[in-house]
């Protein structure tokens, strides 16, 4: 079996307004919410600049999965506009999931948060960005997730 080849793209950090999240109520899915994206910032190797407002449509499952679904404007540090959309889940057992509820932090080793992003780009400059297949991983902070995000192949 050969390994996955992927490299890094670039680390996502994000500010999240948690004190704005609008609550949708319990849906045949789950809890949905809606967390605004107040802003943020991206660097990596090809590309870096600053996150535009966005927002991240939250489903905590009856099953204790909280599902993520997040569509943001990027803007480059030379102008150009990007629309990154990505997906993932955030697992944790019950007992880190109710701490989290409450706003706590958790530690790293007592959740896994992953994703798949799409990016979509009308700059020749950036129009790479159209055939990219990413993946990522990401971390729990107090203003909001930080991602280190991997391309593949």
């Amino acid at each position: 079996m050969t390994a996955l080849a992927h490299h890094h793209l670039m680390t996502l950090t994000l500010s999240v307004d948690f004190a704005a999240m609008v609550s949708i109520g319990h849906t045949p899915g789950g809890l949905r919410r809606i967390a605004p994206v107040t802003g943020g910032d991206f660097t990596g190797e090809r590309l870096s600049g600053t996150v535009l407002p966005g927002a991240d449509w939250v489903i905590n499952r009856p099953d204790g999965v909280m599902v993520i679904d997040v569509r943001l404007t990027l803007e480059t540090d030379d102008g150009a506009m990007i629309y990154l959309t990505y997906q993932g889940r955030f697992l944790a057992a019950p007992d880190a999931m109710a701490r989290f509820a409450k706003g706590e932090l958790l530690d790293q080793g007592e959740y896994s948060l992953a994703m798949v992003a799409r990016f979509e780009c009308g700059d020749d400059r950036y129009a790479w960005l159209n055939n990219v297949v990413a993946v990522g991983t990401g971390e729990q902070t107090a203003a909001g997730p930080v991602y280190s995000i991997y391309e593949i192949g």
